[in-house]
């Protein structure tokens, strides 16, 4: 959370077993893509507000620093290819779930040569292109956009190019939506490696079902949170099925819609089945530890942590959500509120790689895993 704290080995799930019921949604049916509506939208109704607007809400910090986290992530892969290329290559990206294009300025700094942004609310893609279209300075790579449900169409036959193959896809903040049923995991699976070159990456930022599952057990309710998140589950909590383990997510000012948990070990199989092999799974807070000090520049230019004491200006949470901060030696550090720092911790980033493949007598991949 600081400079000063620990090693957030606290925040760390505790791994419990899940049920495997014959029926992976727990014998409820459900027609795939049920909530994809709802989704859509609550996205499509989310008002676009200006920096002085954002600057005013409670969670203001903490989405900067879901945002230094991204970048990172960014920046870690895109260097790991950049680095396998030849000079003048080209890197071409896909963003899956790409909201209103938070990540267009990323990409251009990367110097990436194609984008392909898709998004399930029309509204967002569009704001996503008029983003794209004000660019200063020249746009220097292409770009294409689609508004579809990315769990329930094939991505490739939308595409202008249909055999291109892509270096990279991202889908931040979004995966877990496809965890609605078997169908939509498999499809959205499908869709991060199909145009996936060998060597290429598919990563992304999810929620930690087994972090969510701890504290639901340590509050003992089927809804839990604080002053600036609420998870209220809408299944099973004791025997989760695999998919449709649906609960309603509140993140202040943000998100208020419907969520599925991840359950990761099925998630390394669906994307196994389509020869991506995990090479990075870390949550938000390990994540943080690990690069805070080759970071330091970034977190500071991102605004991602609030100073304390905050000289004279009110502070972003009440006080007594610095405790963890009042007692340090460093006299003013930079810090994530408490409330701020439990929301924030409830994620992970991971990362897969596309792996080579041989053709069996039937045309099917057989993929080369280490």
């Amino acid at each position: 959370m600081s400079d000063s704290e620990g090693s957030g080995s606290e925040q760390r799930a505790r791994k419990r077993p899940v049920s495997r019921s014959p029926s992976p949604d727990g014998g409820i049916k459900r027609i795939a893509g049920e909530n994809s509506s709802v989704v859509q939208s609550h996205y499509n109704e989310l008002k676009e507000s200006g920096l002085a607007e954002r600057s005013k809400s409670r969670i203001f910090h903490m989405r900067n620093f879901n945002n230094w986290v991204k970048s990172m992530f960014l920046n870690e892969f895109l260097g790991k290819i950049k680095n396998s290329q030849k000079l003048g290559e080209h890197l071409r990206v896909l963003d899956m779930c790409c909201g209103k294009g938070g990540d267009l300025l990323k990409y251009e700094k990367a110097q990436i040569t194609h984008l392909i942004c898709t998004d399930i609310a029309d509204v967002s893609i569009e704001q996503c292109k008029v983003r794209y279209d004000q660019m200063k300075g020249g746009r220097k790579f292409t770009a294409e956009f689609i508004a579809c449900d990315s769990t329930l169409v094939r991505l490739r036959e939308k595409y202008k190019d249909p055999s291109m193959k892509l270096n990279l896809v991202s889908c931040q903040f979004a995966f877990h939506y496809c965890f609605e049923s078997l169908s939509q995991a498999d499809c959205m699976a499908r869709n991060a490696s199909e145009c996936l070159q060998p060597g290429g990456y598919f990563i992304a930022t999810i929620p930690d079902a087994n972090e969510i599952m701890r504290r639901q057990r340590l509050a003992n309710e089927n809804s839990f949170g604080n002053s600036v998140y609420n998870i209220e589950f809408c299944c099973d909590t004791e025997n989760p099925p695999l998919f449709g383990a649906k609960y309603q997510f509140h993140l202040e000012g943000v998100v208020d819609c419907p969520e599925f948990l991840v359950y990761f070990p099925l998630l390394e199989e669906l994307c196994k089945k389509y020869g991506l092999k995990l090479v990075r799974k870390t949550s938000f807070a390990d994540y943080f530890h690990e690069n805070k000090e080759s970071g330091k520049m970034l977190l500071q230019r991102m605004n991602a942590l609030e100073s304390y004491p905050n000289k004279g200006r009110p502070l972003f949470g009440d006080d007594s959500e610095y405790e963890h901060a009042k007692n340090n030696k460093l006299g003013n550090i930079r810090t994530l509120s408490k409330s701020e720092w439990e929301a924030t911790s409830l994620y992970l980033v991971c990362a897969f790689q596309k792996c080579k493949n041989t053709w069996d007598a039937n045309g099917k991949p057989v993929y080369e895993f280490d």
